[in-house]
């Protein structure tokens, strides 16, 4: 079932999520008399805008580090095979990498996927019809969704607490409130915990003597929002970045070393004080979520994983909460 709907749940997700991140400026305009149709327009703008710096971030890494990595690919195959020979020579096989084919195959692989890349992927746009129309309706639908829910929000929860029985009024408004309120704090303390990261990052790797310091660090801080997947992806871009710039080990020891630190700093230092233990999921639960979301509304689904989850995961609390104090349990 959610497996069907879920072109059609992914955008009221997301705007959801997002209105989350941005209702706290929303009400700071209100409060100075910004009016408030004006001052959802004007956040949901800077969010915009703060979406195209990370795409542009990406397309600047990807830019400088693709022609340098067709460069440097017969230097990695000569360290590769160097690295690898005499170690499979203690083995007692004798073997060695063909330098100048590897070299020829990647660089015409790279070249070719570089130059058929957009147009394979307006191709499949273009031929695909249902791909286009989610393309279209989400581009559509979410910024309307996220535009009613800062505009109408107060409103939109007080005509849905008119539908539930006066006799549990009290009771749902309590809970809905404590998962208001754990996901504001959580969605909060992480953007506090990408902002220190996008300040750490960016500079240590400076100091480090990396080129592409500012735009990896800062794709790298952004990155964390996903869990383990965000760490993952910055730390391949970092090294592949050192690797191309160094051509050592120095590079890469330095890089792994800086990431280490950030991960530490991470999940024992900013995550604990700044989002605190507020969404209570098991980390086994963390990566059956990813992988779920994933796999039913794909990448938004990374994204969307754990607030959803913390949501689900208060419900059941609360429900077992109740079976505990309910007859049936006493008997």
């Amino acid at each position: 079932m959610l497996w069907n709907l879920r072109a059609v749940l992914t955008p009221f997700l997301l705007g959801a999520l997002v209105a989350y991140i941005l209702q706290p400026g929303v009400e700071w305009l209100v409060r100075h008399r910004i009016p408030r149709g004006v001052a959802a327009l004007a956040m949901m703008s800077l969010f915009a805008l703060s979406v195209a710096l990370v795409m542009l971030l990406m397309c600047v890494v990807v830019q400088k580090e693709g022609p340098e990595l067709l460069r440097q690919i017969p230097f990695i195959v000569a360290k590769l095979d160097g690295w690898l020979k005499p170690r499979l020579a203690f083995l007692g096989l004798d073997y060695s990498l063909d330098v100048t084919n590897i070299r020829d195959a990647l660089a015409a692989r790279l070249k070719a996927d570089g130059q058929g890349a957009m147009l394979a992927v307006w191709q499949y746009l273009r031929t695909s019809s249902n791909v286009m129309i989610n393309v279209v309706s989400n581009a559509v639908l979410m910024p309307l969704v996220l535009f009613y829910l800062l505009y109408d929000r107060h409103e939109a929860f007080a005509r849905m607490a008119s539908f539930v029985p006066r006799r549990w009024l009290g009771k749902t408004r309590e809970f809905v409130g404590e998962i208001d309120c754990m996901m504001s704090q959580y969605l909060r303390g992480q953007l506090l915990v990408i902002a220190v990261l996008a300040v750490f990052y960016p500079t240590v790797l400076t100091i480090a003597g990396l080129d592409l310091a500012v735009p990896v660090g800062l794709f790298s801080a952004l990155a964390v929002f996903v869990p383990y997947i965000g760490f993952a992806t910055g730390l391949a871009f970092a090294l592949l970045a050192a690797l191309l710039q160094f051509g050592d080990w120095y590079g890469l020891a330095v890089v792994v070393a800086v990431y280490g630190v950030g991960q530490i700093l991470e999940s024992f230092v900013l995550t604990p004080r700044l989002v605190g233990e507020r969404i209570g999921l098991h980390p086994l639960a963390v990566i059956f979520a990813l992988l779920a979301f994933g796999r039913l509304f794909g990448f938004f689904g990374v994204l969307l994983a754990l607030p959803v989850s913390a949501i689900i995961a208060s419900a059941l609390r609360e429900l077992r909460h109740r079976y505990l104090a309910s007859a049936l349990y006493q008997g």
